[in-house]
């Protein structure tokens, strides 16, 4: 005997009867799904990696996970992905898309994880966002960027990570980030970037990992880390940084912040010894290895540490100074003895001229 047999000697039934009910008005997964693509009913998902995809593609609309990276898609396939409001998870990896018009993504509107890494996507259309207010995390690593637009990522609200690390940004735009109120993670790395100005990063207050390797980095604004309120990793390692200054990264008030600045061009001079000194000072400040950290310039340092110079920056500077200073005295000294004894000479002429003028005078 059933279960259902045995509730409706029981109970009447009520509650098997509704269960049934609801099974059968429950939506299948099977639905029409694509040729070559793989479906699986239990994860809801749709796997269709590796298949050169064309035509018209057709997915359950059950579809909660669905896989297209690896193929030799052109464009976001909009039509195809209309009627899956329940997509939680889709991945365009590894295909040819050149451009992310707008509305792509416009009717998925349960979308946590995005990734479009390498790909051929040169620029983000206005749109780009519309439509993904509940994206958790995005990649767009290993495309063509070259800037980023203020209106790019305007809509994201949720997001908690945005992989962009090798493009070629070289500029991004203030008010980028602003919308990312909630990100944690944001990776910046193997880039073009030069110059981080202030309000780059002004409304990140959660973010807790901010890297940035392998860019052209050479000057950072004093205010550019103010907002970072929860920052514990900052990674700055092979970059053009001759020079920083104290205040920029005293600016980072976090319990504890990890520093990377290995690999830099650093010009090691008595300012340099300072700054350092200064943030080997700072409780939570914590920088990497010290020992990583090598000369440029002068060439008598290059390739240095300057762990083990650093004591005698300001010792060399200030016996410069020490010597300089002593040769000007020296020098003072000199000239107020000559312009003394050429005024004694002076005097005792004119007493001699005298005596001799007084000795000749007729009787």
């Amino acid at each position: 005997m059933g279960p259902c047999s045995q509730s409706l000697k029981m109970s009447g039934g009520f509650l098997c009867w509704m269960s049934a009910l609801l099974s059968l008005l429950e939506p299948s997964f099977h639905y029409p799904c694509h040729g070559p693509c793989l479906c699986q009913e239990r994860s809801r998902s749709v796997n269709c990696s590796g298949v050169n995809l064309t035509g018209p593609l057709s997915f359950p609309p059950e579809t909660e996970h669905l896989d297209l990276s690896g193929g030799r898609l052109l464009e976001v396939p909009g039509p195809s992905l209309r009627f899956l409001w329940k997509l939680q998870v889709l991945l365009l990896g590894g295909n040819h898309i050149s451009l992310v018009g707008e509305g792509a993504f416009g009717a998925l509107e349960s979308l946590r994880n995005l990734e479009l890494q390498h790909n051929q996507i040169s620029a983000l259309g206005s749109g780009f966002s519309t439509g993904l207010g509940e994206l958790r995390e995005l990649s767009l690593a290993y495309n063509r960027l070259r800037e980023l637009k203020a209106h790019s990522f305007r809509h994201f609200e949720e997001l908690q990570e945005l992989s962009l690390q090798n493009n070629a940004i070289a500029s991004v735009q203030p008010g980028t980030f602003r919308s990312l109120t909630r990100l944690r993670r944001l990776y910046l790395q193997s880039n073009r970037l030069q110059h981080l100005q202030n309000g780059i990063f002004s409304m990140l207050q959660h973010l807790e990992v901010l890297d940035l390797e392998g860019n052209q980095i050479e000057s950072i604004a004093p205010g550019v880390f103010t907002a970072l309120k929860s920052l514990a990793v900052l990674n700055l390692a092979h970059n053009a940084l001759g020079h920083i200054r104290f205040r920029t990264l005293l600016s980072i008030q976090t319990p504890s912040t990890y520093i990377t600045l290995a690999h830099n061009p650093w010009v090691c001079d008595c300012d340099l010894q300072r700054v350092f000194g200064k943030l080997h000072r700072v409780p939570w400040l914590i920088l990497d290895a010290y020992s990583n950290v090598t000369c440029l310039e002068p060439p008598v340092l290059q390739n240095l540490p300057l762990a083990l110079v650093d004591t005698q920056l300001c010792t060399a500077e200030t016996v410069t100074v020490l010597v300089i200073t002593f040769t000007v005295c020296i020098t003072v000294v000199a000239a107020v003895v000559m312009a003394e004894r050429n005024r004694k000479k002076r005097t005792g002429k004119h007493w001699s001229e005298d005596s001799e003028m007084a000795y000749e005078a007729p009787e």
